[in-house]
């Protein structure tokens, strides 16, 4: 289950990831500049956004087993399409239904998750698949910079139709239905609605799901901002870095991630979800605070120093993702597909600004990245302070 579970998550961060050592070979050949190609970042979260808010009430209405399958079609039938595609606009078109169908493993997994454990164990599970799932961002881009150094930039597009192919194989064979037919709701759009709008108005939803928004955004800003974070800015012993060389950002990044996400299971049950909670946003903090003495220090960011605190900001946000997560679900214990698609709409969205608007601004600097950074990391760090006074004040 966990190794399942994690594979399922893994192929919205593949569909990011991969592509961006492919940027420049992928510009050249469709005619588009930077800016243009970032695009195909922002078009494909759009679409992942919107969608996110249908996938978790369509499992709560139809099963969690029988939506993971038919997103894992459409998304095989996007990914030829961008595999075949000649031109910038038809790749576009199917990166926006690459983004449609990419966010069932992750958001329809929260629920299974949730419907088959709960308290400290469903913690554990929560970090563990946290944990795997964090090898994405990793080792995608080196993947994606190994396919265009032997082949030609499809390649990375007809990867993911083979591992999303093999993740339909173990779907189909190793996930039962954790919704039964007697606890699922209906797919009539009046209910859908009220069951939309009392998440949405629901304080405490509001107030974690902010939370984890900005405190995770932090980490997309430098993600959407890779490709000229590591080729125009990043430096090693003052020579700039190639389409080879993103393992220098990601492995870091990743391996915080990593341990983070370990440390959360091993608290789980022993430590208290707000110390644990507090405890993620020092390190964030901390982080914040380096980087930025680190980049008002020097004039050219060198590897390794100048990844170190974006590596400690993934480690306290993977301390801190798990706890607003359940917490979110144990709001809405007969909606938790509902709820994780909101969760997920409310970080995509500001994901989706991120990477269109904000990262193009401000990826010229490192600097001015890091402190954008501080900013979403302070937001969240705000919304969870008025949250935990809420919730203690009424104990």
């Amino acid at each position: 289950m966990v190794l399942l579970l994690a594979g399922l998550s893994m192929f919205g961060p593949f569909t990011i990831d991969t592509i961006f050592p492919a940027f420049p070979a992928m510009g050249a050949e469709l005619g588009a500049d930077k800016l243009a190609m970032q695009q195909t970042i922002s078009f494909y979260l759009v679409a992942y956004a919107l969608m996110s808010i249908v996938h978790g009430p369509l499992s709560d209405a139809l099963g969690r087993r029988r939506v993971i399958l038919g997103g894992l079609v459409v998304f095989i039938a996007a990914s030829v399409g961008c595999a075949m595609s000649e031109d910038l606009g038809t790749l576009l078109v199917f990166r926006v239904l690459q983004g449609l169908s990419a966010g069932v493993g992750l958001i329809v997994g929260r629920a299974v998750i949730r419907d088959v454990l709960e308290g400290a164990a469903a913690q554990r599970l929560m970090s563990q698949v946290s944990m795997i799932f964090g090898v994405a961002p990793a080792i995608a881009p080196i993947i994606g910079g190994w396919l265009i150094g032997w082949s030609h930039w499809t390649s990375i597009f007809w990867f993911l139709v083979a591992f999303s192919a093999l993740l339909l194989v173990a779907t189909w064979r190793g996930l039962p239905e954790t919704l039964p037919p007697s606890e699922r709701s209906t797919l009539a759009p009046r209910v859908l609605w009220n069951d939309y709008r009392m998440i949405a108005v629901h304080p405490h939803f509001q107030r974690l799901a902010a939370s984890a928004a900005f405190n995770f955004g932090a980490l997309f800003l430098f993600i959407a901002s890779a490709p000229a974070f590591v080729l125009d800015l990043l430096q090693f012993r003052g020579e700039p870095l190639d389409e080879q060389d993103f393992a220098w950002f990601f492995v870091p990044m990743i391996g915080g991630m990593m341990l983070g996400a370990w440390l959360s299971g091993r608290v789980a049950g022993r430590m208290d979800p707000f110390r644990q909670v507090a405890l993620g946003f020092g390190v964030s903090a901390a982080a914040m605070v380096l980087g930025l003495g680190y980049n008002l220090a020097v004039e050219a960011p060198q590897v390794p120093w100048a990844i170190v605190p974006v590596a400690m900001n993934s480690f306290g946000i993977a301390l801190v993702f798990p706890i607003l997560t359940l917490m979110i679900l144990d709001l809405f214990p007969r909606h938790r597909g509902a709820a994780s698609s909101m969760q997920a709409f409310t970080t995509l969205v500001l994901n989706s600004v991120l990477a269109g608007v904000v990262s193009p601004l401000l990826s010229h600097s490192a600097l001015w990245l890091t402190g954008a950074a501080a900013g979403l990391m302070v937001l969240g760090w705000g919304f969870w302070v008025w949250e935990a006074r809420v919730v203690r004040g009424r104990r």
